[in-house]
């Protein structure tokens, strides 16, 4: 087991890593409850694998379960109404506490529906998917999406304890496991060489959850977001390194429809290699530094830009979407682009003119 602190002051809490903590949840909760009420906030897949498991770990707290369908159309104005209401009915107060026990889009559900029930109730993290372990659990990034964009609507609220059971990850299939992934790769590309440059001999390691290979790559993931976001909690500068990739990952979301055609994790393994080919072509950065990048996803068979090449045929319109970011200032284009891998930066004011011939002759290419 191993236990990675975000040190936020009076708002620091424990990400703890580790197999089978999910049976034994009840003594890493506890401590951490004002009262013995909890709502378990989930989705019918998560629910149907692993519910049991927890209802009967939490057998000593009144427990209520709160059951949303899966999928990422859940982080909406109607998900978020279904949750308050359910707390509303169940008569829930300020002192109870909130479990979002899912993967990346329960994970930013419930924190979002903690951080305004009542003006803000506590809430806890139990992570199920790699992405949401090594990523959207940790940070207090919470938020909903809308017509205009992905997580456009939201708040930092902090979570008081992140429960990463690496062993419920057996339960995924594949697809979710390279879509977890690509954020594991992520932290290498934006800031540790070194960490790449070890997934490029382990990470079919990962993928296999090899225990002590998952281990690792869950523990400096959330090692390397705990330090970034100590030192910049509301993302007014190194933070945004954390985004590399997903200017154009969240467009080509959009483009989706928020759909299960594409998964997150894809979209930002796509929108990575996006963002080093583009970085290449404007000369920031080494032409071999964004091959070896579309080497190892085309390794590891992760989704590459040949894979979604519907998604690039509108090059204006995925324009407008990337106008659309939260992290643009001023109607500008800010872009998380790379000087090498390990080395991203953020480029404010980004050229238009650029980007989209970039997209254009993108699409042109991709969809000879």
């Amino acid at each position: 087991m191993t236990t990675v602190t975000v040190d936020l002051g009076e708002r620091s809490y424990d990400i703890v890593i580790g197999e089978d903590l999910l049976k034994n949840a009840a003594n890493y909760i506890t401590p951490q409850l004002k009262a013995k009420r909890v709502a378990i906030v989930t989705d019918e897949n998560v629910h149907a694998l692993h519910g049991k498991t927890l209802e009967t770990a939490l057998a000593g707290l009144e427990t209520h379960m709160i059951i949303r369908p899966a999928g990422e159309n859940q982080k909406s104005f109607d998900g978020l109404q279904a949750v308050l209401d359910a707390l509303f009915r169940a008569g829930f107060d300020r002192n109870d506490t909130l479990i979002a026990f899912g993967g990346g889009v329960i994970g930013d559900l419930t924190g979002f529906a903690a951080s305004v029930y009542k003006r803000g109730c506590q809430f806890i993290q139990i992570p199920t998917t790699l992405l949401s372990q090594v990523d959207s659990s940790v940070g207090g990034k919470t938020a909903i999406n809308n017509e205009f964009g992905k997580n456009l609507i939201g708040a930092f609220y902090q979570p008081k304890l992140v429960l990463a059971d690496t062993s419920v990850l057996k339960t995924l299939p594949l697809r979710e496991l390279k879509a977890g992934y690509a954020e594991v790769v992520k932290y290498g590309l934006l800031g540790d060489k070194s960490f790449f440059e070890w997934l490029e001999s382990h990470g079919q390691d990962v993928l296999n959850l090899d225990p002590v290979a998952t281990a690792q790559a869950v523990a400096i993931s959330c090692e390397t977001k705990a330090r970034i976001v100590a030192a910049d909690e509301q993302e007014r500068g190194e933070r945004a390194l954390l985004n590399l990739g997903h200017t154009f990952a969240h467009a080509l979301e959009i483009e989706a429809g928020y759909s299960g055609d594409l998964l997150h994790g894809e979209a930002v393994s796509a929108g990575m290699e996006m963002a080093f080919e583009y970085s290449a072509a404007q000369g920031l950065c080494p032409l071999s530094d964004a091959e070896k990048v579309k080497t190892h996803f085309k390794t590891l068979e992760l989704t590459s830009i040949n894979d979604i090449a519907p998604l690039l045929k509108d090059a204006e319109k995925l324009l407008t979407h990337m106008d659309q970011d939260k992290k643009n200032e001023g109607g500008a284009l800010t872009l998380i682009l790379a000087r090498a891998i390990g080395e991203a930066f953020v480029q404010k004011s980004a050229p238009r003119e650029a980007v989209l011939n970039y997209l254009t002759h993108l699409s042109e290419t991709v969809n000879a």
